[in-house]
């Protein structure tokens, strides 16, 4: 028995966009080199076509971003596999050669006709609007806001990423990391001041939006399930007084009623001899679902308090 799957980002929206042929062409080569990276870029761009959406952009603008977002790490096709595919955190040296894909992707996207309006992105994704960032310790004036809202979607997907959340449960540890990405604090008076945030605080507070909505969508979609798990349930438990009162008649044709009762509530792989296990394992299921819900629920009352 297998639960429906969950997509924490359904690149539906995006589909209706129908990228540029030469676009498709150029995310194809990520397959060949790196299917992480390939996944990352799709959510990435899922993610950012949402926050412009949050952000009221406009729709040329929203496409725009999104497909910004899509070839944000086009760059990576240079960087060698083995520092691409490390399993282990990067050393110094690989890093640094792990930061040439802004530049890879900047010179790729800019040799390309097609592909230059979605060089800055490439570039600047990992700009910060404090100056720490990279490859050229761009400040807020000189980022541009697409590549401010792909470097939320871009931190957010690789924390849920690296951590493989497989429901949205705990993923507010990821948000409070953003937070402090974004939160315009001064080391060393801890006190609020101005220019000292990496990301901007509007965009992540957007991100929570989006964030919350999957919950909720997840929500939806296990309560689904659970409604199914309940109906089978009490079939089950239908079929379990069947069962006993079949075995504590006398008389055959009483038993043969019951039985007859039985064999009408069973599905295809059911039998007598094995209902009662498939019955403890949708129990369990049901059990495990219910506690999701509990918990994705509580998990929203956490977000909803978090601060920047």
């Amino acid at each position: 028995m297998e639960a429906p799957v969950f997509n924490f980002y359904d690149t539906t929206s995006l589909k209706s966009y129908n990228l540029d042929k030469h676009i498709r062409y150029q995310l194809s080569l990520l397959d060949t080199l790196d299917v992480y990276t390939r996944k990352h870029c799709e959510n990435v761009a899922s993610i950012t076509c949402r926050l412009c959406e949050y952000l009221h952009c406009s729709k040329s603008f929203t496409i725009f971003c999104t497909t910004c977002a899509y070839l944000h790490d086009i760059g990576k096709l240079f960087v060698p596999q083995k520092i691409l595919q490390k399993n282990s955190v990067l050393d110094e040296e690989e890093f640094e050669i792990m930061k040439n894909h802004t530049t890879y992707g900047y010179n790729m996207c800019n040799d390309d006709s097609e592909l230059r309006p979605y060089a800055a992105t490439a570039l600047n994704h990992h700009e910060a609007l404090n100056g720490t960032g990279y490859p050229n310790n761009l400040t807020k004036k000189d980022i541009p806001l697409e590549a401010q809202i792909v470097r939320v979607a871009d931190i957010f997907d690789a924390l849920v990423s690296k951590r493989q959340y497989k429901s949205h449960i705990d993923i507010s540890d990821a948000l409070k990391m953003i937070i402090e990405d974004a939160r315009p604090i001064d080391r060393k008076s801890k006190i609020l001041a101005e220019n000292t945030s990496k990301s901007n605080p509007t965009i992540v507070k957007k991100l929570f939006k989006v964030v919350l909505d999957d919950i909720y969508y997840e929500i939806y979609c296990t309560e689904g399930y659970v409604k199914q798990l309940k109906s089978e349930l009490e079939r089950f438990e239908i079929i379990s007084k069947y069962e006993t009162s079949m075995n504590s008649s006398t008389r055959q044709k009483k038993k043969d009623y019951y039985l007859s009762g039985i064999n009408s509530l069973l599905k295809n792989g059911e039998t007598l001899e094995n209902y009662k296990t498939l019955y403890d394992e949708y129990k369990n299921a049901y059990i495990l679902r219910k506690n999701i819900i509990d918990n994705l629920y509580k998990e929203i009352k956490i977000i909803k308090k978090l601060k920047i």
